[in-house]
C-alpha cells in the first residue's frame, strides 16, 4: 500500500512539473547549411568566447539517404560555411547527442 501511494505521489509531481514547463523559444538565430548532401543547423550559443553549435539533420532516419560521411569534417565545413570564420580545431568537441561545439576565429 505504501508503494502504491509513493508511485501516485511521484506521478502527480511529474504531472504538475510537466504542466509548469513552457516551451522556450530560441533566442539565437539558426542558419541552415547544406554540406556533403546533409543539412546542418548552426547556432551561436556564446558571445564571449564566440562558440557555435552544429547539429546534423537525421533525414528522418531514411535508410536510402546519402552515403555516410565523417561527421566531424561535415561539422567543420558547416560552421565555416554558416559563419564565414575559421574553426579553431582544438576547441571543438561533441556531446552525447551528436552536436558539435567550436570556437571560431574571424581574423
Amino acid at each position: 500500500m505504501l508503494l502504491r501511494g509513493t508511485i501516485l505521489a511521484i506521478a502527480g509531481f511529474v504531472g504538475l512539473t510537466a504542466l509548469d514547463a513552457t516551451p522556450v523559444a530560441a533566442k539565437e538565430e539558426t542558419k541552415s547549411v547544406f554540406v556533403m548532401s546533409r543539412t546542418w543547423a548552426v547556432t551561436q550559443v556564446s558571445e564571449e568566447p564566440v562558440i557555435y553549435r552544429a547539429t546534423r539533420d537525421n533525414n528522418n532516419l531514411n535508410p536510402f539517404g546519402p552515403p555516410p560521411r565523417l561527421r566531424t569534417v561535415q561539422a567543420i565545413a558547416a560552421i565555416q560555411q554558416a559563419t564565414g570564420c575559421k574553426v579553431i580545431y582544438s576547441s571543438m568537441y561533441q556531446n552525447m547527442s551528436g552536436q558539435f561545439f567550436s570556437q571560431v576565429s574571424c581574423s
